[in-house]
């Protein structure tokens, strides 16, 4: 059988624990490979290469780093439907969205070439009499992330090719679900030529995160999973003194206005809620009907749109999603929506029990579809994170609005309206961190910033764009004088700049 194990100093390193965690086919619910768990010791190896690499990658200039950058992209490339179909192996998703997963990480990459740009400072000259003040951006030294299973090749991207391109060396702890493709990654950046050491991915469980977490030469993590575990993650790490940037769930809310464009509506929610079957902290798990026509309306159109998608296997092109990424989250995502039915919602169609012929033990699950869902359900308070679309009802915007604002998480939400004005005083009043208008799911291009507000996101740094350089280097200002002559007295007098 297949074994993924580490990824060390420009080398594969077998894992030492014994310890090893099953890799599955979600299409057909076979084990197909294993992972090897790593310990406390096979962690400080990766930052014993990381910390022997990081002087000479730091003192790199930025424009070889973003050459190192540019190579990577068009190595990413030349290899995508390798990285793809590896991709949907383990996780799950159909073949054109795994393509997707692996071009919004290159987008970041892309971003990250401009780092001889992003990196400059500020210069005043003259400040005092003599005196010049500038800034510098610093590596910070090693640093870690850890990424969830449902973006395998974006969100270690985000994560991995900011800080490398600031001067860091990195160690990427991915899923150990669908580990794979990152080893991948790291045998790509270390062909485009970073040097052995830059990235090291360490695979593992909770050993290896909090191994991460507790190590003293780790200066920074970022994270992506879940609320609970995120703010596990910020708080540990901030306690060991680490900056820390920790992503957690979501549950974004589509509000779809009496003048929106229903067709429109329909085709990007249908979209938004199913694709990639819900498995995304940017789906769009609620929509909020405003009105009584307009839910009705609404339902009535997307259970015609809902039913007319195909579930099928990663590589079915026809498919519009495919199965879930494992046996347990099939039933998490199951029991939700027997918990949405005991809490009184009106469930129009129901997912579970989905089965495709010859893939009988594939993890599937079909799109399923509330009405009347309640702002008390805890189905509606909790992220599902699967195929499910909950309509919950409202009279006005206020109250809609209010329901996006008031949830405990605050990562996106949506209006679908034909009102500028509606639309503006939607966007500035809302309590969440990114806002689509008419765009279902609003992730913000590379070179903006990505993070959400609440219990989405722990930290007060986002996820690259500006705040990306920010979260990866430290500023350093220098105020300079070449005096000409003896100052005298001047040196025990505190300097002004008058």
């Amino acid at each position: 059988m297949r074994e993924v194990h580490h990824f060390i100093g420009g080398k594969v390193v077998s894992g030492q624990s014994g310890r090893f965690g099953d890799i599955y086919n979600p299409n057909t619910g076979e084990v197909q490979a294993r992972v090897a768990l790593a310990t406390e010791a096979e962690l400080d190896a990766a930052v014993a290469a990381a910390r022997a690499a990081l002087p000479a990658w730091a003192a790199t200039n930025p424009q070889r780093r973003a050459r190192v950058m540019f190579e990577f992209k068009r190595l990413v490339e030349a290899n995508m439907n390798e990285l793809a179909h590896l991709l949907s192996s383990e996780h799950g998703k159909v073949i054109a969205d795994s393509k997707g997963d692996v071009q919004r990480g290159l987008d970041v990459v892309e971003f990250a070439c401009g780092v001889p740009h992003l990196l400059k400072g500020e210069y005043t000259e003259g400040a005092g009499p003599g005196i010049d003040v500038f800034s510098m951006r610093q590596a910070l030294g090693v640093c870690a992330g850890i990424t969830p299973f449902n973006f395998p090749a974006m969100i270690p991207c985000w994560m991995a090719a900011v800080a490398i391109a600031c001067g860091n060396t990195f160690i990427l702890k991915p899923s150990e679900k669908d580990p794979s493709v990152p080893m991948r990654l790291a045998e790509l950046m270390l062909e485009a030529g970073a040097p052995a050491g830059v990235l090291n991915v360490v695979n593992g469980d909770k050993v290896a995160v909090d191994a991460i977490l507790k190590h003293s030469d780790i200066k920074a993590v970022s994270f992506v999973g879940s609320s609970d575990i995120a703010q596990y993650v910020y708080s540990t790490g901030a306690a060991n003194g680490k900056r820390v940037q920790a992503m957690g769930g979501a549950k974004n809310h589509g509000i779809i206005m009496p003048d929106a464009d229903m067709d429109q509506a329909v085709k990007d929610i249908v979209g938004a809620a199913y694709g990639s079957a819900g498995e995304r902290c940017m789906a769009l798990p609620v929509a909020v009907t405003v009105g009584k026509k307009t839910g009705d309306e609404f339902v009535a159109r997307m259970i015609d749109a809902a039913r007319g998608l195909k579930v099928g296997i990663s590589t079915d092109k026809d498919a519009h999603y495919g199965p879930v990424v494992s046996a347990q989250h099939k039933a998490k995502i199951e029991n939700y929506i027997q918990m949405g039915v005991d809490e009184g919602a009106k469930l129009l169609l129901d997912g579970r029990g989905h089965t495709l012929q010859g893939h009988e033990n594939g993890f599937f699950v079909g799109p399923s579809l509330f009405d009347n869902v309640k702002p008390g359900m805890r189905s509606y308070q909790e992220e599902i994170f699967g195929p499910v679309l909950q309509v919950v009802r409202a009279e006005s915007l206020e109250e809609a609005a209010a329901l996006a604002t008031n949830h405990q998480y605050g990562n996106g939400c949506a209006i679908f309206t034909s009102n500028g004005r509606a639309a503006r005083e939607f966007a500035a009043q809302v309590n969440v961190g990114m806002v689509g208008i008419n765009v279902p799911i609003p992730v913000p291009v590379a070179y903006h910033t990505f993070g959400g507000w609440k219990r989405s996101a722990f930290g007060d740094t986002n996820q690259h764009g500006p705040e990306g350089i920010k979260f990866w280097t430290k500023i350093k200002t220098v105020t300079q004088r070449w005096p000409d002559g003896d100052v005298g007295d001047q040196a025990f007098v505190i300097p002004t700049m008058g």
